[in-house]
């Protein structure tokens, strides 16, 4: 889980530069806002998986949709939080960032540990 997170972190950071050469300095802005909204709850959610795996051995399925609703209602929050703080919200380099953080995750198996 936290390869996948790391992956989104790197998605992130190519999308800022992606939407910093399409969209300036505001579609940078929010290409890192998106992908910060991505990569938050999911970085909490890969900790207690890991916490949870630790303790008792293996991660039970509810306690897995339990945490993927929570992170999936946390994301929302944080992308509605992200547009009421920043005025100046570039819609383009939002979705740039947003479809990054979250495609990424689509890669986390190609890569070998």
């Amino acid at each position: 889980m936290l390869k996948a997170v790391i992956l989104q972190v790197v998605a992130t950071l190519i999308a800022v530069l992606l939407s910093g050469a399409l969209f300036g300095v505001r579609g940078a802005v929010s290409a890192a806002g998106a992908g910060v909204a991505c990569v938050l709850p999911s970085w909490m959610f890969a900790l207690r998986l890991a916490a949870m795996t630790k303790r008792t051995g293996s991660a039970s399925v509810t306690a897995f949709v339990a945490g993927e609703f929570i992170k999936i209602a946390s994301i929302v929050g944080l992308l509605v939080l992200v547009w009421a703080v920043y005025p100046d919200l570039h819609w383009g380099g939002m979705l740039v960032g947003l479809i990054l953080a979250l495609k990424a995750n689509l890669f986390a198996f190609l890569v070998k540990t």
